[in-house]
């Protein structure tokens, strides 16, 4: 998702709010400004993407220079039987028409209904036809973007096509809401996990039951999409710098294979399990693919007081970085090392795995099953101090624009915040189970309150809705084009409300919804329709953090709206949302962050002035042995 960062040049920050926010010379600011308004070369010539429809249906084929929108769709009509009408080609938040030159090599396009009440019944039509083999001409496995971060999963990937060309046959796991299976190498030997988009929960083919939605739809979180974990499995690996926290190797594939599992069979016949022998149809599967880990457990098998410290806050570094909502134990390999130690000089070795549930598009519950555990009290080393200070959310946001161009800039924006909230806490001195515990949620009552990181982000929104320059825009909306015009939050007038909050000292017993005015102005007849010019657009430059587009924006210039780009949170009313951060401007992002920062250290002196006079909880020393 390459943005037109030709725009971005007339979107000029003043430079006091700049150095501010970032602490850097002039000559710094220029320095990273000019990389961040360098774009990236645009892909030339032919090139080979891969389609796949909202029901699952995947299709490779090679663009032209002159292909747009309309072509590809024909050639997936005529390829795989599937209607067009009244569908949309999308690549991330983008609604994709003429220009297509920059979609880059490999790239997984994704084709929707417009319809935003769509029907579950509609059939699948899947690639079951000679007449498709001979219009796909892809290998068994092809990686979808290809880094050298992907070396190790390159070899995977010969071991598994050389395996399959020998007759060892994948082997469908019985564990789980979605469809997963072992690869195996000639010898027998499982090498990988592979999860297909489609057969994720609630997703059309999903083989156990779990379906209901199509690709793009709200998932098991609100705020994670069907179709769409697989993309996270790979950023978590890509985020794992220098395999810091152990996290398998991870890509993006294309993989064909009969063992993969299809609901609606497209000649109406009944559906049969896609691992039935009878069934000979080579299914093709956008899917995620992670080598194998041997182990002896996980981690809810076993006591975690043999676990290293190191590795512990290792994986908690990461969890927070990319806000994982589903850190239980079960997702913590355990592997026993007789005889000899492993990287912390003890007898056990832990690998993290499922990292569908990261990177949301807003801030939900994280679960971090390592906040009761007792490593998570120990103060970080000076080695993991050091990690964190060197993390810089600018290049990570910049490196999966470059490796994953179709995250949503809302997942990007999530990381960027919660590196800033890492950075800031650690330097502070707390430890890694008094961090997750700020971002964690409470209950009090039958109510879900906001975590301390929610109420401090809630205070920053506020502060941007009342700064000058926005709050005159906001009541004189009807005269003023937004750059990123916002969702509707009609529904959320009830959830985003006056929290309590104890253990800080921002005093929020009268805090109102700091996007009230926005809203009451889009509930008033703003339909978010309006004509905008790419020339428009403006992209924050801070930290070369993401533009923040609240829905897609069409190649010809004008704003495009559908059921699978709108937030989904929007399309889940019943959702916790207690602060939004995909609807703001690109200068406002940077005013939210200035002001982000600033009430989090208020909020971190706080906490431990709070912690000083209660001693609510015992934690323990460095001096203890695991």
């Amino acid at each position: 998702m390459s943005p037109n960062l030709d725009s971005a040049i007339k979107s000029q920050v003043p430079a006091l709010l700049l150095r501010r926010l970032f602490g850097a010379s002039r000559r710094d600011e220029a320095k990273q400004l000019s990389r961040s308004l360098t774009p990236a070369p645009a892909p030339v010539g032919r090139r080979r993407v891969f389609v796949q429809t909202e029901t699952g249906c995947v299709l490779g084929m090679d663009l032209d220079r002159g292909d747009n929108a309309h072509t590809v769709k024909r050639r997936l009509q005529l390829a795989l039987n599937v209607p067009t009408g009244e569908t949309s080609l999308t690549f991330g938040d983008r609604v994709l028409e003429n220009d297509l030159s920059f979609i880059r090599p490999d790239s997984p396009l994704l084709l929707i209904r417009n319809s935003i009440n769509r029907s579950c019944s509609t059939p699948c039509l899947c690639p079951v036809s000679k007449d498709f083999e001979q219009k796909d001409c892809s290998g068994l496995v092809e990686m979808l973007g290809c880094s050298s971060s992907c070396d190790r999963v390159k070899r995977l990937v010969d071991d598994v096509v050389t395996a399959i060309r020998n007759g060892v046959d994948p082997v469908p796991i019985s564990s789980g809401l979605g469809g997963s299976y072992y690869f195996r190498n000639v010898s027998g030997d499982r090498v990988a996990i592979v999860k297909p988009t489609d057969e994720e929960p609630f997703a059309p083919n999903n083989p156990k039951g779990f379906v209901g939605r199509a690709l793009g739809q709200p998932g098991l979180k609100h705020s994670v999409r069907v179709g769409e974990t697989g993309f996270r499995e790979v950023a978590a690996y890509l985020l794992d710098h220098e395999n810091f926290a152990n996290v398998p190797a991870t890509a993006l594939v294309k993989i064909t294979h009969s063992i993969f599992n299809i609901n609606c069979p497209v000649n109406g016949g009944n559906p049969a399990p896609a691992h039935d022998q009878k069934q000979q149809v080579n299914n093709s599967k956008i899917a995620s693919f992670q080598q194998f880990i041997a182990h002896d457990f996980d981690a809810s098998d076993h006591g975690t007081s043999s676990f290293p410290v190191a590795a512990v806050h290792r994986i908690g570094i990461l969890d927070i970085r990319i806000f994982n909502t589903d850190r239980h134990a079960g997702n913590v390999l355990v592997r026993k090392l007789n005889g000899g130690t492993g990287r912390f000089g003890c007898q056990t070795e832990l690998f993290p795995i499922d990292h569908g549930m990261c990177l949301p598009e807003n801030l939900e519950d994280p679960y971090f099953e390592w906040i009761h555990w007792a490593q998570a009290s120990i103060p970080f080393s000076e080695e993991e101090l050091e990690y964190i200070r060197n993390l810089d959310p600018g290049k990570d946001v910049m490196m999966l624009r470059r490796e994953l161009p179709m995250m949503r800039e809302a997942c990007l924006c999530v990381l960027v915040l919660c590196t800033i909230f890492l950075k800031e806490a650690a330097a502070f001195g707390l430890c890694l189970a008094e961090i997750g515990e700020m971002m964690t949620r409470e209950f009090r009552g039958m109510e879900e309150e906001p975590s301390q990181l929610e109420v401090v982000c809630m205070e920053a929104r506020k502060r941007v809705a009342e700064w000058e320059p926005f709050s005159a825009t906001a009541e004189q909306e009807d005269e003023t084009d937004f750059q990123f015009p916002m969702d509707m939050l009609g529904e959320y007038n009830d959830v985003i409300r006056s929290p309590r909050f104890n253990g800080s000292g921002f005093k929020v017993s009268s805090f109102r919804s700091p996007l009230s005015k926005l809203v009451e102005s889009v509930e008033e007849g703003n339909d978010g329709h309006e004509d905008q010019n790419e020339s428009d657009r403006v992209f924050y430059t801070g930290w070369n953090t993401p533009n923040i587009p609240s829905k897609a924006i069409g190649q010809n210039g004008s704003a495009t709206k559908s059921a699978m780009n709108r937030s989904a949170d929007e399309q889940l009313p019943s959702s916790m949302c207690f602060v939004k951060l995909s609807d703001m401007s690109a200068d406002e992002w940077n005013v939210f962050l200035q002001n982000f920062q600033e009430l989090l250290k208020e909020a971190l002196h706080e906490r431990a002035r709070a912690a000083a006079g209660q001693r609510m909880k015992q934690r323990l020393g460095t001096s203890c042995k695991f």
